[in-house]
């Protein structure tokens, strides 16, 4: 146990421009996924589901939503746009994860949200375990509904963000984390 908890308490995000080839094997990625889906899961609704992001599909879905991104704003600015077309080749593999999350007889919604946050939390957790970086991120297309129709989205989905995974090219600090005094109260009757 002592290897999750160091696990844990060194997991960071490391930035998708620094997360270079190699990624995961195939078998590994069945793995991480695999892991990513072991959740809380009121009523076993399994309320995700992943987009795999993989070798030239990374280049192509950048540019797709780089000329959404020009139509959308005709005055944006090129870096910005350029910036958009190279966010999906940064990392080696980048994985949308979908929220399902829908009205329930039984399982309220939100309980199926958090189960999705847990997805991309595990996710990444697994990356880390496996000698892998990761970053969740969402951006404007995360919110976008034409860039949720490009990525195969239901009109019912949503998108709970990208993880870029990937092996770090650099070893970055810690950031600070909030002191428990901050964060931590007690309840009393």
């Amino acid at each position: 146990m002592n290897e999750t908890l160091d696990l844990l308490g060194s997991r960071r995000s490391v930035p998708a421009n620094a997360l270079a080839e190699p990624g995961p094997s195939t078998d590994e990625l069945d793995r991480m996924l695999t892991l990513a889906a072991r959740v809380p899961d009121h009523g076993k609704l399994a309320p995700w589901r992943f987009i795999l992001i993989e070798g030239e599909a990374r280049a192509a879905l950048g540019a797709r939503l780089a000329a959404l991104l020009k139509e959308l704003d005709p005055g944006v600015a090129e870096g910005r746009v350029q910036q958009q077309a190279n966010a999906f080749s940064q990392s080696a593999l980048v994985v949308a994860v979908v929220s399902c999350a829908a009205p329930h007889v039984k399982i309220p919604e939100w309980e199926q949200v958090l189960s999705v946050g847990a997805v991309c939390m595990n996710l990444s957790v697994a990356a880390n375990a496996l000698g892998y970086g990761a970053q969740w991120v969402t951006g404007w297309a995360a919110y976008e509904p034409r860039a949720l129709e490009i990525l195969g989205l239901k009109p019912n989905e949503k998108l709970a963000g990208f993880i870029h995974i990937g092996t770090p090219t650099e070893r970055l600090p810690d950031r600070p984390r909030p002191a428990l005094s901050e964060i931590v109260t007690r309840w009393s009757a």
